[in-house]
C-alpha cells in the first residue's frame, strides 16, 4: 500500500535512534526488539487503549513472544483528560507486578497519550528504562512519537509534569490509520500544517494543492506516506540541533500556547489536540498580523489550509481573566514572560516574548478570527 519502509535516524549526542515507516510492519516488533540487542527472556510492558488492543495487541503481543521475550499487556482508557499522575501510578504497578528490570523494555501501542504516559513510566522507573514507541494516529506520528518529550498534565495545566526520554525506536505502521477516526485524522493534519508553516513551504503549497485533506479515505496514499516522513525529518533536524528545548526546537511549539490555553479552560473534553492547536494557530496568527508580523494573505493561507483540513479556528468564548491566567501557567513562560512561537511567513517563525499584554487582550475582546 505504501510501498518500502523508510528510515528516518534520529541523531544525537547520545541516544540516537532510528525512526522505521512502512506497511504493514507493525507485527514486525518482535525482530526489531532483537535488533536493539535486549536480551532473550527480557520482560516486555505493552501499554495500549481499547480502540488499539483491540484489533492489533494480539498479533502484537504475538510477535514479541515469538522472538524469545516475556511481554505483559496493560489497557489504559486513552483521553486526554487521562493523562495523569494517576495512569502513571497503573504503569509502574504494572512494571512492579510484571518485575521489569533495567534491560527490560515499556512499549506504547497507540497514539499521542498513550506515548507521553508510557515514556514518562519508562523514564521513572528504575531511573529510566528504554521504551519504544508505536504510534497509531497521524498526530502521534508525525509529531508525539519522535523528539523524547514524556509526561503528563497537572490540572492547572498540560504537559506541566514530565521528562526528555529518548525512544530506542519510532515504528510506523502506516496501515494502522485506517482503522483512525476521521476526526483524529484532522486533528493529525494540524501538526502536520504546523510544520508547514514553521518551516517548510513546500509541505505547506503540496496540501493547498491536495483536494481534500479530512480524511484517510480522500487522500492520495503515497501523499499521506510524504506527509509523515516530512514532518519527521523537520521535526528530527530540529531535535538534533536542541534535544532538551533551550533555543530553536522551541518553534515546534506554534499554535500550542493558545493550543494549551483552549484544552485547559475546557478540561480537555470538547476539542482534540490538534483541533485546540489549529485554533491556537488562528489566534496568534491574528496577533501575529495585527502587529504586522506577517501580511493578510499568509494569515489567509493558513487559516484557509485549516479549514480544508476540517479544522475550528474560531476562537472559543473564555473570561479573559481565565486566559491570561492559563497563558502565565504555561511551562514556556521564561522570567515571567510569556514566549510565543510568531509567524513572519508561510515557512519561517520567530520565538518571541516581546508580545505584550495589551495587544493579547486587543485579540480576546475580538475573538472571532479576521479571515
Amino acid at each position: 500500500m505504501y510501498q518500502e519502509t523508510s528510515s528516518i535516524k534520529v541523531n544525537l549526542v547520545n541516544n540516537s535512534y532510528e525512526v522505521l515507516v512502512g506497511s504493514k510492519v507493525i507485527n514486525s516488533i518482535g525482530k526489531k526488539i532483537e535488533k536493539l540487542k535486549i536480551p532473550k527472556g527480557g520482560k516486555v510492558l505493552v501499554i495500549s487503549n481499547p480502540d488499539v488492543a483491540e484489533p492489533y495487541s494480539k498479533s502484537f503481543i504475538e510477535s514479541i513472544k515469538g522472538s524469545g521475550y516475556d511481554p505483559k499487556l496493560l489497557i489504559l482508557e486513552a483521553g486526554e483528560d487521562q493523562k495523569t499522575q494517576k495512569s502513571i501510578a497503573l504503569i509502574h504497578n504494572a512494571a512492579y507486578e510484571h518485575q521489569l528490570e533495567r534491560s527490560s523494555l515499556i512499549i506504547a501501542l497507540g497514539g499521542g497519550v498513550i506515548g507521553d504516559m508510557a515514556g514518562f513510566a519508562a523514564a521513572t522507573w528504575l531511573r529510566g528504562i528504554g521504551f519504544i514507541q508505536v504510534p497509531t494516529t497521524l498526530l502521534s506520528m508525525v509529531d508525539a512519537s519522535v523528539g523524547g518529550k514524556t509526561g503528563v498534565n497537572h490540572s492547572r495545566g498540560k504537559n506541566l509534569i514530565g521528562a526528555f526520554h529518548q525512544p530506542k525506536l519510532v515504528l510506523i505502521d502506516l496501515d494502522t490509520l485506517k482503522t483512525l477516526p476521521d476526526r483524529e485524522f484532522r486533528s493529525g493534519m494540524a501538526e502536520v500544517i504546523k510544520y508547514g508553516v514553521i518551516s517548510d513551504s513546500d509541505l505547506f503549497t503540496k496540501l493547498e494543492k491536495a483536494s481534500d485533506l479530512t480524511s484517510l479515505k480522500t487522500i492520495d496514499k503515497k501523499l499521506i506516506k510524504e506527509i509523515v516522513i516530512k514532518s519527521i525529518t523537520t521535526k528530527a533536524k530540529i531535535v538534533e540541533e536542541d534535544e532538551k528545548e533551550n533555543g530553536i526546537r522551541a518553534i515546534l511549539n506554534y499554535g500550542h500556547t493558545f493550543g494549551h490555553v483552549v484544552e485547559t479552560l475546557t478540561g480537555y473534553k470538547k476539542w482534540l489536540h490538534g483541533e485546540a492547536v489549529s485554533i491556537g494557530m488562528a489566534a496568534i496568527g491574528e496577533i501575529a498580523f495585527n502587529l504586522n508580523f506577517w501580511s493578510l494573505e499568509d494569515l489567509k493561507r493558513q487559516n484557509n489550509l485549516l479549514k480544508k483540513a476540517g479544522l475550528p479556528i474560531e476562537w472559543p468564548d473564555f473570561q479573559k481573566n481565565q486566559v491570561m491566567r492559563s497563558l502565565k501557567g504555561d511551562k514556556k513562560v521564561k522570567d515571567g514572560n510569556i514566549r510565543f512561537v510568531i509567524p513572519n511567513e508561510i515557512g519561517k517563525v520567530v520565538i518571541s516574548s516581546d508580545i505584550e499584554e495589551d495587544s493579547i487582550i486587543s485579540f480576546l475582546n475580538h475573538k472571532k478570527a479576521t479571515v
